[in-house]
């Protein structure tokens, strides 16, 4: 084992200059032994990532986290568990509503949990969220600032992004063919049997509404209907409304094209590079995933350390890594994937976010939208 490569990669680690995960990878290489690879990893980070301002005593033997499922990074839990000594108890949903329907029925042992940023908004003023202390999240100042202070959440009192990304659309380039740039192939009758649409009451209209040139925020029940009419039309022509697991379905080639977040697809991609990504020309939703805090959370404290720590520069580069999403960290793009970062369905340009919308808590037409999603699945 060379000691000078080890002192180095050390040194590097030190100064953000490689992830935690790089390290344990070119440690290996260079002979070091599982054990000492995580033990002197652990140990040369506990420098900067403001472990000594953390109240040991104050921590809970565990954390219990409540995220979107495939959102994680493949390190992140074990990082946070061997540095802090918190046992982690880690469930999965597959969208908004059901995540707030579990809470709102009585699920009081979360601590954690990942909304979008709409259903923020809604949480805060269901009074479910507890009230963030900026003095335990010092990783806050690193965060783009484009991505603080939102409409949302003022001031984030209550959340902290944790990735951002856009719901467009994927496409097997081997059996998709031609122009591909609109929601419009989507409702294309040679691909019947072959297409999937999300199964998300938001993400499903708007679509539909994009592709009418309407805001996916509107409130207008003429627009909504007209949308409405839209997807039962497409309806005939899905093989399913699905979410997160339709990757597979896009790896075997059972399905052609699926609206869908675009790390999921990227996450496809690598396992079948037939795959695409597609913004469409219309526009669609960009959104940001948010760490928030909920009122009954039992491990408070502990909580808003687990924030503090996804927003290390080299923590929300290994989720990104491995989920294929926007870092919300500036000094994370210095650990990034190289191909992530020049990949314009992941970072796009000015003038393709100039053509996206946050989706926005649509309030009273809340009722609107929910009946239009009933007879959709019932149709």
């Amino acid at each position: 084992m060379n000691k000078e490569s080890i002192d180095r990669l050390v040194w590097a680690l030190e100064q953000e200059r490689i992830t935690r995960r790089r390290f344990i990878q070119q440690a290996a290489v260079l002979g070091m032994s599982a054990a000492g690879t995580l033990s002197v990893a652990d140990g040369a980070l506990r420098g900067r990532a403001n472990a000594s301002e953390v109240d040991r005593g104050k921590l809970s033997k565990e954390l219990n986290i409540y995220n979107w499922s495939d959102y994680i990074g493949d390190d992140t839990v074990a990082g946070f568990e061997t540095e802090f000594g918190v046992k982690v108890n880690y469930d999965t949903y597959e969208d908004n509503e059901r995540m707030l329907a579990k809470l709102t029925s009585g699920a009081t042992g979360y601590d954690v949990v990942v909304p979008t940023s709409y259903m923020v908004d809604i949480m805060v003023k269901q009074n479910l969220l507890a009230p963030l202390d900026h003095a335990l999240i010092p990783n806050m100042k690193g965060v783009t600032p484009a991505l603080l202070d939102t409409p949302f959440d003022p001031g984030n009192r209550y959340s902290v992004p944790y990735q951002w990304g856009t719901t467009g659309f994927g496409y097997n380039s081997s059996h998709v063919t031609g122009e591909i740039d609109s929601w419009d192939v989507l409702w294309d009758s040679k691909y019947k049997g072959k297409i999937t649409m999300l199964d998300e009451m938001r993400g499903l209209l708007s679509a539909a509404l994009k592709r009418l040139g309407y805001s996916l925020n509107t409130t207008v029940e003429k627009e909504l209907m007209a949308a409405k009419q839209l997807l039962l039309d497409q309806k005939p022509l899905l093989k399913a409304y699905v979410n997160a697991p339709v990757k597979s379905l896009l790896i075997s080639g059972e399905v052609w094209l699926s609206q869908l977040w675009s790390g999921d697809v990227f996450m496809a991609q690598a396992e079948n590079p037939d795959l695409r990504y597609c913004i469409p020309k219309e526009g669609c939703e960009v959104w940001t995933d948010n760490l928030v805090i909920p009122k009954t959370a039992p491990h408070k404290y502990t909580a808003q350390i687990w924030l503090n720590y996804t927003l290390r520069p080299d923590v929300s580069a290994g989720i990104s890594d491995a989920v294929h999403y926007a870092s919300p960290v500036e000094k994370a793009k210095q650990y990034i994937n190289r191909s992530d970062l020049k990949n314009p369905g992941i970072y796009p340009d000015k003038a393709t976010l100039g053509r996206l919308e946050f989706a926005k808590d649509v309030g009273e037409a809340t009722r609107i939208y929910d009946r239009i999603w009933l007879e959709l699945k019932a149709a």
